[in-house]
């Protein structure tokens, strides 16, 4: 399935009911806050980049079926659980670069590392403040993550029943998308980053997905550009970011000082046509990456 890439022409009838969207005509749905995770890990071979983990979602989901994406989900009530073990930041510092309330913060922190095992088998969280969990493959784990996935167990006591504490030290900022207005379902994302912890592998595991992968972010990107990934606009355009550093210790580097505003895509002058509009920072690389790939052609 080839997805088109940005910036994407937009059919005159989606500017319209657009517009009628900015004008109050019609009222957005409510959007669900939810976390995702760009997951990374040294790439094999020379100048390769940071490897991501990629899951392709399952065909039949409602919402980004077929897409390639990042561990994530939305935010579960319990997430909100005040009581969790905590290590690293406090949930105010992380309310601070999220650019929301404190406990939205520690709601999305939580569903960050919570869906990151759903979804991969990995775990940031360790017995104290500087270890971490080294294997998480054993099938008193599995049976752990998946009453997790399935909403039997919470995730307060998953990690007090294991004398575990979240290590929301081992994840960083990296941007917050909002689905755009005349989109049927919404979410407001936050997008964290996390290298891969040493001894952890990742899995096939989450019932959402159909397959995953690890790629460094540039080969995602060439990929996508072929019609060989699916890849919605944010996960295209946050791969090319990520693929423009060295190594994941380049990438944490970046995530360890940044804060981030929620963008939401509206619809601007696109030649004589309309397109959605992207985050200003990633304004030139999807410009250059524009210019790298018609001269390819």
């Amino acid at each position: 399935m080839r997805i088109p890439l940005p910036p994407v022409p937009l059919p005159e009838k989606v500017v319209g009911i657009a517009r009628e969207y900015e004008d109050g005509t019609r009222t957005p749905v409510e959007p669900r806050d939810a976390a995702t995770v760009i997951l990374v890990a040294p790439a094999q071979g020379p100048d390769a980049g940071p490897a991501v983990y990629y899951l392709r979602r399952q065909v039949s989901m409602d919402f980004a079926g077929g897409m390639v994406v990042y561990p994530g989900g939305g935010v579960d009530p319990r997430d909100f659980d005040a009581g969790v073990a905590w290590a690293g930041p406090t949930p105010a510092e992380w309310a601070e670069r999220l650019g929301c309330e404190e406990d939205k913060a520690r709601a999305l922190v939580c569903a960050a590392v919570r869906e990151t095992f759903e979804e991969s088998g990995v775990l940031l969280a360790g017995p104290s403040d500087h270890e971490v969990v080294a294997d998480t493959t054993g099938e008193d784990w599995e049976a752990d993550r998946v009453a997790l996935e399935t909403r039997e167990l919470a995730m307060t006591d998953f990690l007090t029943r294991r004398g575990l504490v979240l290590r929301t030290d081992l994840l960083g900022v990296w941007d917050a998308w909002l689905t755009p207005v005349f989109e049927p379902k919404r979410f407001r994302t936050w997008f964290f980053v996390a290298r891969l912890p040493e001894g952890q592998v990742t899995r096939d595991v989450s019932t959402e997905s159909s397959e995953v992968t690890w790629l460094p972010a540039g080969a995602a990107v060439e990929q996508a550009e072929a019609g060989t990934l699916a890849m919605m606009p944010p996960t295209y355009l946050t791969s090319m970011e990520v693929a423009e550093h060295a190594d994941p210790d380049a990438v944490m580097a970046v995530a360890a000082d940044r804060a981030v505003q929620m963008f939401t895509p509206s619809v601007e002058p696109l030649g004589e046509g309309h397109t959605l509009s992207m985050p200003e920072r990633l304004r030139p690389l999807a410009a250059a990456r524009r210019a790298t790939v018609s001269d390819g052609d």
